[in-house]
């Protein structure tokens, strides 16, 4: 008799165990179907930036207007305001240092002043590629100024003489000094504003009545252009 009530108490308990079993499961199944995912948590990225960078300016070309013909006294030169589109280049070769090429061609009415105002001496066209090379101060946020110096060499063709008989202005090197900035709108575009000054002083060769004559034109222009900037 107590062989058979302990196998009977065994078989309880087996059985209980069994059913708890069975109870337990169906829980655990749907706590693992309702269970919420965590959510992954990532920061953002920065924006990889190609060095390429260019803008597309309007730009006024302003000369200083000095220079003179040798063979006459009290003579002066006078070259015409121009607005002319512009083309810039420009590859970062770190987050603060860049070269910019500056490309754009603009035409220029000669006349005389002084002693031979009223001479409408002729036109030009001329191309003066400039290469710079800048700093970019990076701690303004969207506000990115920059400063830049470098060369300049100007091709002047295209020429036309009027009340000359003759001219021809011919091709120099000069420097250049820049001064701008960017804001930028985001990681890609921006708005652009840049003042440059070129040392441009050819020497030129004229006619005028026969007469052979050769002078300097101390043009050094003011470059003053503002656009659109975008970023590769």
């Amino acid at each position: 008799m107590a062989l058979f009530s302990a196998n009977r108490h065994t078989c309880a308990l087996l059985a209980a165990t069994a059913l708890t079993a069975l109870a337990v499961q169906p829980v655990l199944a749907a706590d693992a179907i309702i269970a919420p995912v965590e959510p992954q948590i990532t920061e953002n990225l920065p924006v990889v930036l190609s060095p390429w960078q260019v803008r597309v300016r309007a730009l006024g070309v302003v000369p200083e207007n000095r220079g003179y013909v040798n063979e006459v006294p009290g003579s002066g030169i006078k070259a015409s305001n121009t607005v002319v589109p512009e083309l810039d280049i420009s590859y970062y070769f770190t987050n603060n240092i860049a070269a910019e090429l500056i490309l754009g061609t603009t035409y220029s009415n000669i006349t005389g002043k002084g002693a031979i105002d009223g001479l409408d001496v002729g036109k030009t066209w001329l191309l003066p590629p400039t290469l710079t090379l800048q700093y970019h101060f990076t701690d303004f946020g969207a506000f990115k100024p920059y400063i830049g110096a470098g060369v300049n060499y100007t091709f002047f063709y295209n020429q036309k003489n009027h009340d000359a008989d003759y001219l021809k202005v011919k091709n120099t090197f000069g420097g250049a000094l820049q001064v701008g900035f960017d804001y930028m709108i985001d990681d890609h575009w921006g708005f652009n504003v840049d003042v440059k000054k070129l040392y441009l002083r050819p020497n030129f060769d004229v006619t005028v009545g026969g007469t052979e004559m050769s002078g300097k034109a101390k043009l050094d222009p003011w470059l003053i252009g503002t656009g659109i900037t975008y970023r590769f």
